[in-house]
C-alpha cells in the first residue's frame, strides 16, 4: 500500500476516534470536504502546511500520522 493511502487512513482513523466529519474537520482547517476525502483515500497529495494544520486540528503529534506500522 502507498505511503500516501497510510497517511491517509491515519487520518482518517484519528478524525472518527475526534468523532468529526471530513466536513467538520475541512471547517478546522479552511479546506474542502472533497479534499480531505481525496487525502483519505491517497488520491491527493498534501503540503506540510496543510498536514500541519490537520495535525493541530485533531491535536495529535506528526508522527502519529506518519507511523506505518
Amino acid at each position: 500500500m502507498s505511503r500516501l493511502k497510510l497517511l491517509g487512513l491515519n487520518i482518517k482513523k484519528f478524525r472518527e476516534q475526534k468523532n468529526l466529519s471530513q466536513n467538520a474537520l475541512a471547517e478546522l482547517v479552511d479546506l474542502s470536504r472533497e479534499y480531505i476525502a481525496d487525502v483519505e483515500r491517497g488520491h491527493k497529495r498534501i503540503s506540510l502546511k496543510k498536514l500541519f494544520a490537520i495535525v493541530d486540528a485533531l491535536n495529535v503529534k506528526c508522527s502519529d500520522l506518519i507511523d506505518f506500522e
